[in-house]
């Protein structure tokens, strides 16, 4: 288990709020706990973790920078502003520093989906390119 934002923040514990419930590729798959359900803010000793809904399959993986600051989340879900027929899509959204400064979702490219592919568990093979 870890806290949202470690287990010590602000001169105080941090109660836990995500318990890691498997890995895929070695990165660390996270369930929220006490109706926590976005990944964490920040992470100080994972470049990334990775998100899964029910039923097993990917929804959002989150890249963390050096600063344990996001960079990016790649997530699988509707956007209307990507595919208007409302169906799942895989999109990407980057931050600038903390959660707060993110951007609106962008259409993965073909590099990003090469890196990350293995990661995508149960989304369909994409070949938007």
């Amino acid at each position: 288990m870890m806290g949202g934002r470690g287990t010590f923040a602000a001169g105080r514990n941090v109660d836990f709020t995500y318990k890691t419930v498997g890995t895929i590729e070695g990165v660390k798959v996270l369930e929220g706990m006490y109706g926590k359900h976005a990944l964490p803010e920040e992470s100080l000793s994972s470049k990334a973790y990775i998100k899964l809904r029910r039923n097993g399959t990917f929804h959002e993986m989150r890249i963390y920078g050096d600063d344990h600051l996001p960079v990016m989340d790649i997530a699988y879900h509707t956007e209307p502003n990507i595919e208007p027929s409302k169906a799942p899509v895989l999109h990407v959204h980057r931050y600038h520093g903390d959660v707060a400064n993110r951007e609106p979702a962008e259409p993965i490219t073909k590099e990003i989906y090469d890196k990350y592919s293995k990661f995508f568990v149960g989304v369909p093979k994409y070949d938007r390119w």
